[in-house]
C-alpha cells in the first residue's frame, strides 16, 4: 500500500500534468478566431480544467498540513513539498488572471457585506440637478461592477459544479470497472472451486479402488498360504 508522502507526490504530479495541459491550451488560444463557437469551448475547457486544478491544490494543501501526524517526514522534506505547491499555486493563479477568472467568491461578495444602507436624502443634500445625474451615474456603474461580479461568481460556480461532475464521472467509471474485475474474480473463483471438487471426488474414487485391489491381492495370498499350509501338513 502506497504511503501518505507516495500519494501526496502522486496527486501532486497529476495536478502538475494538468497545469502542462492548461499552459498548452493557453498557447494554443492565439491561433483560435478571437470570438466564435469554438473559441468559447476552448473557454469553457479551460476554466472547468482550472477550476479541477484548484481543487486538486486545495485538497494537496490539506494533505500536507496532516503529514507530519500521519509518518515521519524531516523538516527540509516538508518545506520542499510546501515550495513546489506554493510554485505550483502561483502558476494556477496566473493563468486563471489570464483568463479573467478571480478567486471564488464568497458568500459576502455574493450578497453583500451587510453593510446599512446609505440615507439617499443624506447623499444628495447640498447637490444641484448636475450633482443629482453625476451621483445616479455613478450609483449605476457600481451597480455594473456589483452585477458583474456576480455573473462572475455564477460562472466560477458554474465551473466548479462540472469540475465536481467531471470527477463524480470519474469515480462512477472507477467503480464501475472495479465491479466489473470483482464480477471476474469471483467467476473464475466459482470454476476453480468446482474443478477442485471433481478432483477431489477423483481422488476419493481412485484411493476406493486401491483399497479393494490391496484387499484381493491380501485375500489371494491369504489363500495361497492356508492352500500350502494344508498340503505340506
Amino acid at each position: 500500500m502506497a504511503s501518505s508522502l507516495e500519494q501526496w507526490m502522486k496527486e501532486f504530479n497529476e495536478a502538475s500534468r494538468l497545469s502542462e495541459e492548461i499552459s498548452v491550451m493557453l498557447s494554443e488560444r492565439g491561433s483560435l478566431p478571437p470570438s466564435g463557437p469554438e473559441t468559447q469551448r476552448q473557454l469553457t475547457a479551460m476554466r472547468r480544467k482550472i477550476t479541477i486544478l484548484r481543487t486538486r491544490l486545495e485538497n494537496l494543501e490539506s494533505l500536507l498540513s496532516k503529514l507530519p501526524s500521519l509518518q515521519p517526514i524531516k523538516d527540509k522534506e516538508l518545506h520542499k513539498r510546501q515550495e513546489m505547491l506554493s510554485n505550483l499555486k502561483s502558476k494556477a493563479n496566473q493563468m486563471a488572471s489570464t483568463l479573467n477568472m478571480s478567486n471564488f467568491g464568497n458568500r459576502e461578495n455574493l450578497l453583500g457585506d451587510g453593510k446599512k444602507p446609505v440615507d439617499v436624502a443624506t447623499m444628495v443634500a447640498g447637490l444641484d440637478n448636475q450633482g443629482i445625474v453625476g451621483l445616479q451615474r455613478q450609483v449605476m456603474r457600481e451597480q455594473d461592477q456589483g452585477l458583474e461580479q456576480l455573473e462572475e461568481t455564477v460562472l466560477s460556480t458554474k465551473h466548479i459544479a462540472l469540475a465536481v461532475n467531471e470527477e463524480l464521472d470519474l469515480h462512477t467509471r472507477l467503480i464501475d470497472d472495479l465491479d466489473q474485475q470483482v464480477d471476474v474474480t469471483d467467476s473464475r473463483l466459482r470454476r476453480v472451486q468446482k474443478r477442485l471438487a471433481i478432483l477431489n471426488k477423483r481422488t476419493k474414487g481412485g484411493c476406493s479402488c486401491k483399497c479393494l485391489l490391496l484387499s484381493v491381492i491380501a485375500i489371494v495370498v491369504l489363500i495361497v498360504v492356508v492352500w500350502s499350509l494344508i498340503k505340506y501338513l
